[in-house]
């Protein structure tokens, strides 16, 4: 059975939209247990003024604090330490639960986790990655804003990170990955893209090479890699589109008589692919790189939006995601290891070679 800790007082809405979640994917899954974190008396009153009946699958973790939505993450770590964000993460940690879901503060849910949860050896940064739809269904793509700069070597993490999470989730046998660039070219690229370029190259996973902005959409790639400012700019810049195309499309529907019957015609095909690009069927971006499953659910989430997201974490867990980015990595440390052990060898050999 698997036991999601939900924070249950973050995001815009807290309980009103948690709870209702909660509800959906209990309904839906009868081998999983929910932990409500958060202030006991509000999630007993809400459920009972809303008829809602918190069976044998859920169980409340009173916290006492809450971490605002603009909160400084640091103030979050050291001074809310009975937050329902922190309480939630420490289940994780003490293996009381399996995974956590949390719709609160982002800056202070990456730094409390990596806090609490540490991250895994030869992961430098958590990076966060989510679902983005495409042609063939969707591209996953990281880091959308965990890391503002990375290193090369960071990017060749979230790579193996990024691989590891569309072959768990998507059953794709070596799924293909890209790494963002202004153009397909050796020459185009900062310097960190192009250093990540040659390390990519050099990886036992399906490199593909440079990936172009349009292709995130295409069936050309499975995962986009880029550090956290580009990232976050391009999903900004995508839910922005999105939002300016379903406006014009509502105004220009609703313009004359016949535009409106036109729309009523076209209702079913405007609708399937609604059900397509519905960014709710997208929300849950996973924290990748620490020991335990964390996943972050939009601010504004309504109850479909986080009941997506508690799916993400169930899959996560049945994955056994952070295991396999562990075993990814073990053999790229090795690796690491004996290629210093070889330089300390050069370097002591030649030292005694001067000596003598």
């Amino acid at each position: 059975m698997a036991t999601i800790a939900l924070d249950a007082m973050g995001g815009d809405f807290g309980p009103e939209v948690v709870i209702p979640a909660a509800v959906h994917v209990v309904k839906k899954h009868s081998d999983i247990q929910i932990i409500l974190v958060g202030d006991e008396s509000r999630l007993r009153d809400f459920a009972k003024v809303n008829n809602i009946d918190l069976d044998k699958h859920f169980e409340i973790q009173h916290a006492s604090q809450v971490v605002e939505m603009h909160e400084d993450p640091r103030h979050a770590v050291r001074k809310k330490k009975d937050s329902s964000m922190r309480v939630a993460i420490d289940l994780v940690k003490e293996g009381k639960a399996h995974a956590v879901v949390s719709a609160g503060n982002t800056g202070a849910l990456m730094a409390t986790a990596k806090f609490v949860l540490k991250t895994l050896p030869g992961i430098d940064r958590p990076a966060i990655c989510s679902a983005i739809p495409s042609y063939a269904g969707h591209t996953h793509m990281l880091d959308l804003g965990a890391n503002v700069d990375s290193s090369a070597e960071q990017l060749f993490q979230f790579s193996v990170m990024g691989s590891v999470l569309a072959e768990a989730i998507d059953n794709t046998h070596r799924p293909k990955v890209g790494l963002l660039n202004i153009g397909s070219e050796d020459v185009k690229g900062n310097a960190q893209v192009k250093e990540a370029n040659k390390l990519l190259q050099n990886g036992s996973f399906n490199y593909i090479g440079y990936v172009e902005g349009d292709d995130i959409y295409s069936d050309k790639v499975d995962v986009v890699v880029c550090d956290g400012f580009v990232g976050n700019v391009s999903l900004k810049t995508m839910e922005g589109v999105a939002k300016m195309i379903a406006t014009m499309m509502r105004e220009e529907f609703n313009k004359s008589l016949l535009s409106k019957i036109s729309g009523l015609i076209a209702w079913p095909v405007l609708n399937r692919f609604k059900k397509r690009v519905d960014p709710r069927m997208y929300n849950g971006a996973s924290m990748l790189g620490l020991t335990g499953i964390v996943i972050k659910s939009h601010g504004s989430a309504d109850v479909l939006s986080y009941a997506n997201a508690i799916e993400i974490a169930l899959l996560e867990v049945e994955k056994s995601v952070p295991d396999h980015i562990r075993e990814c990595m073990e053999p790229l440390l090795d690796k690491a290891n004996l290629e210093t052990d070889a330089d300390a060898s050069g370097t002591q050999e030649a030292r005694l070679e001067t000596e003598a």
